[in-house]
């Protein structure tokens, strides 16, 4: 067969293939359109979790609670501390002590139990609204007046199909010394 002949051959076999129908014609779209709506929805953990600390009022020696106050959006939820696996990423809070201010315990809240479809356990997580708390003293030493604690949020938002990356949020917690 001559070399312009093969050429014809080949250039034919590929316009087939090319044109013809496959046997689901729903199988390209159902590929493509998740990806092409996961595009569309990048999500960060920080874009649906809002937290916002109390301002707290402690005496020189003594110590005062303070309040984080979250607030998950509808429809997602965030790994309790601690995580129902060891492999998840624990809502954690993180107070930087400053100012003769220091920082006892963070008591994270009860969490609720629920079940996702790719889980055959329960996972321990917080929706909607909740509070962390933590025990903030000041040193006999603390001099009166206005401070601020720098403090970070560490979360990983999820929804019942996919976790989003972790995200950390930079709090401050206004602190009064009296």
């Amino acid at each position: 067969m001559p070399r312009s002949g093969l050429v014809l051959t080949f250039m034919i076999l590929l316009m087939f293939t090319a044109c013809s129908k496959s046997a689901n014609p729903l199988s390209i779209e159902t590929t493509v359109q998740p990806a092409a709506e996961n595009a569309s929805k990048r999500i960060a953990s920080t874009d649906v979790v809002t937290a916002v600390p109390e301002a707290v009022e402690i005496a020189t020696g003594a110590s005062s609670e303070v309040t984080v106050r979250l607030t998950i959006q509808s429809g997602y939820h965030v790994n309790a501390n601690p995580p129902t696996f060891s492999y998840l990423i624990p809502t954690e809070l993180t107070i930087t002590p400053a100012n003769g201010v220091s920082v006892g315990a963070i008591t994270y809240p009860p969490p609720i139990n629920v079940k996702l479809s790719f889980s055959e356990k329960p996972l321990a997580v917080y929706e909607g609204e909740t509070k962390i708390r933590a025990t903030l003293k000041a040193d006999k030493s603390a001099k009166p007046g206005e401070y601020s604690l720098a403090t970070k949020l560490r979360i990983q938002a999820c929804d019942d199909q996919v976790c989003y990356p972790p995200g950390t949020r930079d709090l401050t917690i206004p602190v009064r010394i009296k």
